[in-house]
C-alpha cells in the first residue's frame, strides 16, 4: 500500500507596519496620517491643558538616528525604514514622530503568535512581527486557513497582517510582501515563471544590497535572469556554496523545514545615542545607560527562562570603530547587578579616549533555568545517603 505524500503548504505571516500599527492603537487620532517610529522618550506626545496631545514632527528632530518603521502614508511620501531621520525630515517634514516602545511591541507580538497557534500550532518564530506556519497537515483548504488566521490575529490584537502561502519558506516569504497591507497571496510551483521570475532579485530573502549590485554588473536584475544564468558564471563571482543557493533560490527550490523551537544563543540589548558621548564629560549619561541595558538584559533572561555565563559589551566610537570584550563567569547569572559587575570588568579593558556612539550588553553561553534546576535536583539526589 502506497503512503500518501502530503503536499507542503508553508505560510509566512508578516504584520503590517507593526511598530507603527501598535502605536496607532494608543493614538487612534493619527490613523490615516504619515507617522514614523524613531527617536526616544523625549519625543513622546505631550498632553496639553486643553486635553489634546502635541505630537512631534520630523522637522523638530535634531541629531542622528534612523527610521524604525513608517506607516503606509509616510511611505507614500518616500520615507522608509532604515532611512536617516534627518533625510526623512527633508522629504516629509510634517510627518509625525513617535518613539520606539519595545515593551508594547513584545506584548502584542506574544498575543498574535498565541492566537495563530490556536489554529495552526506548527509555527517558527522569525522575529517580533513575523512567523512561518506549517499548514501541511491541516484539513482545511488553503484560502480558508489564511482567512481564519487573519481574522484570529485581528481579533486578538486589532491589527492587520499579510500572508503568503507557497510550497516552501523562500516562496512564502516573497509572497507575503506582494499584497500589502492586509493581503493574502497563494502560490504554487507552476506559478513561479509568471509571478516570481519578473520580480527584482532583491525580493529573494538572502540577496542583499551588495549581491544585488554585483548581479546588476553581470546584467542580472530580475529573478528570471538569475534563473537563466549559468551556474559556472555565478560560481566565478560568488563562490560555490552561495552560487548554488542563488541557482536554486531563483527556481523556487527550498527544502528548509519549519523549526518550531530553537534555543537562543544569546540575549542582548544595545542603544545608539542621539549624539556622541564623551567618556568623561558625559560619564553620568553613559553610566545610566549602561546600567539600564544590564537591567533590560536581566529582565529579558528571566522572562524567557534563561540564564547565562558569558557577559559581553560592545562599544562603537564616533569614527564607527567597534570594539567588543567579554568575560565568562564560573556560575550562571540573571541578576542585573551581577551582569553590571561583569560588564564593568569588560569595560575596564577598553581604552576610553574617543566619544561613544553606541553601547551594548550581551549575555551568552545560555542555559534554560529549568535545565539547571533539574540538574541541581539530580545532583542532590545522587549525594543523598542510602538508608536501609
Amino acid at each position: 500500500m502506497q503512503q500518501k505524500v502530503i503536499k507542503r503548504r508553508i505560510a509566512h505571516l508578516d504584520m503590517d507596519a507593526f511598530y507603527a500599527s501598535v502605536a496607532l492603537l494608543r493614538y487612534p487620532e493619527l490613523r490615516g496620517l504619515p507617522v514614523v517610529i524613531a527617536g526616544c522618550d523625549k519625543h513622546k506626545p505631550v498632553l496639553q491643558a486643553d486635553g489634546n496631545r502635541h505630537f512631534f514632527r520630523l522637522r523638530e528632530y535634531a541629531g542622528r538616528g534612523v527610521i524604525t518603521t513608517a506607516t503606509y502614508e509616510a511611505r507614500a511620501a518616500g520615507v522608509f525604514s532604515g532611512m536617516g531621520i534627518m533625510k526623512a525630515a527633508q522629504l516629509a517634514p510634517d510627518t509625525i514622530l513617535l518613539p520606539v516602545d519595545f515593551s508594547a511591541y513584545r506584548h502584542y507580538s506574544r498575543l498574535f503568535k498565541t492566537a495563530v497557534t490556536s489554529i495552526a500550532p506548527q509555527i517558527e518564530n522569525m522575529g517580533i512581527d513575523e512567523i512561518y506556519i506549517d499548514l501541511s497537515d491541516l484539513p482545511d483548504d488553503t484560502i480558508t486557513l489564511a482567512q481564519q488566521i487573519k481574522q484570529t490575529v485581528h481579533k486578538s490584537v486589532r491589527l492587520s497582517c499579510s500572508i503568503g502561502i507557497a510550497p516552501n519558506k523562500l516562496l512564502a516569504k516573497i509572497c507575503s510582501d506582494l499584497k500589502k497591507p492586509d493581503g493574502i497571496t497563494i502560490l504554487d510551483a507552476v506559478d513561479i515563471p509568471d509571478r516570481i521570475w519578473p520580480l527584482p532579485v532583491n525580493k529573494i530573502n538572502g540577496i542583499g544590497p551588495k549581491a544585488t549590485q554585483k548581479l546588476a554588473r553581470l546584467g542580472i536584475t530580475t529573478i528570471a535572469e538569475l534563473a537563466c544564468a549559468e551556474l559556472s558564471l555565478l560560481q566565478t563571482y560568488f563562490g560555490r556554496s552561495y552560487a548554488i543557493w542563488l541557482h536554486e533560490a531563483s527556481r523556487g527550490i527550498d527544502h528548509r523545514p519549519v523549526i518550531t523551537h530553537t534555543e537562543p544563543k544569546s540575549i542582548s540589548r544595545e542603544t545608539t545615542f542621539d549624539r556622541d558621548l564623551h567618556p568623561h564629560h558625559d560619564r553620568a549619561i553613559l553610566s545610566k545607560s549602561f546600567t539600564a541595558l544590564c537591567v533590560q538584559v536581566g529582565e529579558d533572561l528571566k522572562r524567557k527562562g534563561y540564564t547565562g555565563r558569558t557577559i559581553s559589551i560592545k562599544l562603537r566610537f564616533e569614527d564607527f570603530h567597534t570594539i567588543t570584550r567579554d568575560i565568562t563567569l564560573t556560575t550562571y547569572v540573571t541578576d542585573p547587578v551581577q551582569i553590571r559587575h561583569a560588564a564593568g570588568k569588560c569595560l575596564k579593558r577598553i581604552p576610553l579616549s574617543r566619544k561613544v556612539r553606541l553601547l551594548g550588553v550581551k549575555v551568552s553561553t545560555l542555559s534554560s533555568i529549568h535545565t539547571l534546576q533539574d540538574a541541581e535536583v539530580s545532583s542532590v539526589q545522587r549525594e543523598l545517603p542510602l538508608i536501609m
